[in-house]
């Protein structure tokens, strides 16, 4: 595979940079804040660029991973420096194909969003590529994402869906756990320990639905018994309207993001 550039090195860029330096790919990085790069350069496959430009020449797929309002200046400072080969792949959530064709026009580009379990090594990413973009070279970026997690190749009217339950969906599950510890807490138990155990039984769940491939409703059905705890919890779910929640906070970000 050629050369990969990663533009920024933030909490994503950093999941990359480390996920494809475990994979003995070749790969050239910059920041804007040189310091972060400094333990980047024991590794004999990663190269610290001088310059965003100096990336872009070198580079067959440059990741973008800085925030969506400096787009345009990268863009700004890579563009003449690219070649007909080179592959721009955007993070940025709102950054849509025609978005991304006024500042790369002509050019390739793929639109893609993860989220931040690529800290782990475990997220969940999508890309759409445009239409200058090959078979192979669509392969070779499904490759890279599949360094940190696993990756779908997606039309771009998915995105506003694929943001609002993989891009965001952390956020709620987090908020889940914390709001779990607290009941946890109030009930005598140590908040580090409540913790431990309600992520174990969250990874544990996600699992089980994963590799059993069972509908959701079967699994649920399968942990309530008559006259039991767990259906007394799912009764009180329902009184607070948690399903229509869990569907206002989708439609939030899906309807956020088709504005943006």
């Amino acid at each position: 595979m050629d050369k990969i550039g990663i533009i920024g090195i933030g909490n994503i860029g950093a999941a990359i940079t480390e996920s494809l330096i475990d994979s003995d790919k070749e790969i050239i990085i910059s920041n804007r804040s040189k310091g972060v790069l400094q333990k980047y350069r024991k590794y004999k496959n990663v190269e610290i660029a001088e310059s965003n430009a100096k990336l872009a020449q070198e580079a067959k797929y440059i990741i973008v991973c800085v925030k969506p309002i400096n787009y345009p200046l990268i863009a700004s400072e890579i563009y003449d420096y690219l070649n007909e080969d080179s592959v721009i792949i955007s993070i940025a959530a709102g950054y849509t194909m025609n978005k991304l064709e006024e500042i790369y026009p002509n050019r390739k580009y793929v639109m893609s969003m993860s989220n931040t379990p690529a800290l782990v090594k475990e997220a969940m990413s999508a890309i759409c590529p445009n239409d200058k973009v090959s078979k192979e070279e669509t392969d070779d970026i499904l490759e890279i994402f599949s360094y940190f997690g696993k990756v779908a190749k997606l039309p771009e009217d998915n995105f506003a869906a694929f943001t609002a339950i993989c891009g965001s969906l952390p956020t709620y599950i987090y908020m889940f756990i914390e709001a779990a510890s607290d009941a946890a807490v109030k009930n005598g138990m140590k908040r580090k320990d409540s913790y431990e155990y309600i992520a174990q039984t969250v990874k544990g769940s996600a699992e089980l639905l994963l590799k059993t491939k069972d509908h959701p409703a079967k699994l649920k059905d399968d942990v309530t018994s008559p006259a039991g705890t767990s259906i007394e919890g799912l009764k009180s779910l329902e009184n607070h309207g948690f399903r229509a929640a869990i569907m206002d906070a989708i439609d939030a970000v899906s309807d956020k993001y088709r504005k943006m």
